[in-house]
């Protein structure tokens, strides 16, 4: 009788290192706004500590923390967090520790909102419109004076606005290192600043942040090299970029892919790929696994770690997409919002046993099958 071989590991819970970061397992929990901020200046409150620690509990391997605005006009809304000022340091900072404490990394989502900044929100009304000016909204800028749907008209920014922006970036990048997050994302996906300098149907510049790729690329490299010139050479830098705006002659894949070379070649260490968000009104085909393709094809053409995210839900089909080499690790967004021990659950689907799953030491007792 031959002697029994030990069970696979499921690829989902094989510890992902990125520059001198171990993650525990491949399973992610994405950025995904509260809109939680009632004072409105910025600072996480004791709702997001108790939102990100319980999923770092849940077993998550990495938490990016919520679009984090690098300027007040940043912001998405008024309700937003920020690390525009050092008094939010301190704020993030004991975040930052429970989540690590619970054996989780933390990660922090850097954005600037552009035109589809002062938006309104749960707290506040105006929800999918611009707040008023006059009810604390503010006026916003883009590349160009063209407004997504029917926001405010943006002010067109100026060149040296722009170089003030990427400043603001790499101050943003200093805070969130001296918090004690371990690893940064730049936000630059669904239509927010980045991303309409990025499209050329939100960005009609004629300088050198228009026109050609080339250019409408350039202020997310120069916001790149910003921040790798200031955070540590161990931590690891990550963009989230659409790979398609799904409109006819807009930002696609193709320029995507190459985006995602020159992301490379500046010192980024991993691609999280989602879709969507630039164009007002297209029509996009939501299903389960719909942006898988778009990340196969930049890991496989860009030759760069991605990530796969959009209605993944359940864990066999997380598995099989890391198995299929489709990406290096999986988003659970939605769901990681119904259930906070989404990875927990997920083990045990895959068949490890308890003492394989990442159970805080407190929970064994109540591990699935006892």
């Amino acid at each position: 009788m031959s002697k029994a071989t030990k069970p696979e590991t499921p690829k989902l819970f094989e510890p992902l290192t990125l520059r001198g970061l171990t993650m525990r397992n491949r399973v992610w929990m994405p950025p995904m706004c509260m809109y939680s901020v009632p004072d409105r200046d910025g600072k996480p409150t004791p709702f997001h500590y108790q939102h990100y620690v319980s999923r770092a509990l849940g077993g998550f391997g990495m938490i990016i923390a919520e679009a984090s605005a690098v300027s007040p006009d940043g912001r998405i809304s008024p309700c937003d967090v920020g690390l525009w000022n050092d008094d939010q340091i301190d704020a993030w900072r004991w975040i930052v520790e429970g989540v690590e404490a619970a054996g989780a990394a933390f990660g922090v989502q850097l954005n600037h909102a552009g035109r589809k900044a002062s938006t309104g929100c749960a707290g506040i009304g105006y929800e999918n419109a611009s707040v008023p000016q006059g009810q604390g909204g503010w006026q916003t800028v883009a590349p160009s004076a063209i407004p997504f749907g029917d926001y405010a008209e943006p002010r067109e920014l100026s060149v040296d606005e722009i170089h003030g922006i990427v400043d603001e970036f790499r101050n943003a990048a200093g805070r969130a290192v001296a918090a004690g997050f371990q690893m940064i994302q730049i936000h630059a996906a669904h239509g927010y600043l980045i991303s309409q300098f990025l499209d050329p149907l939100s960005n009609n510049r004629h300088d050198e942040y228009g026109g050609e790729l080339v250019n409408r690329m350039r202020f997310l490299i120069e916001i790149v090299d910003a921040i790798r010139g200031v955070i540590p050479e161990t931590m690891p830098l990550t963009v989230r970029i659409s790979a398609t705006d799904w409109a006819t002659n807009g930002w696609d894949l193709e320029e995507t892919t190459e985006t995602a070379r020159v992301l490379k070649e500046h010192g980024v260490d991993l691609v999280d790929v989602s879709t969507g968000g630039i164009v007002a009104g297209v029509s996009i085909p939501v299903k389960p696994n719909y942006q898988v393709p778009f990340a196969d094809a930049i890991r496989r053409d860009a030759d760069v770690p991605v990530t796969a995210v959009g209605l993944i839900t359940k864990p066999k089909q997380a598995e099989k997409i890391l198995r299929s080499g489709k990406a290096d690790a999986i988003e659970i967004g939605r769901a990681s919002l119904r259930d906070p021990y989404w990875p927990l659950r997920a083990a045990d689907k895959l068949g490890l046993s308890a003492d394989q799953i990442p159970y805080p030491q407190q929970y064994v007792r109540g591990a699935f099958g006892d």
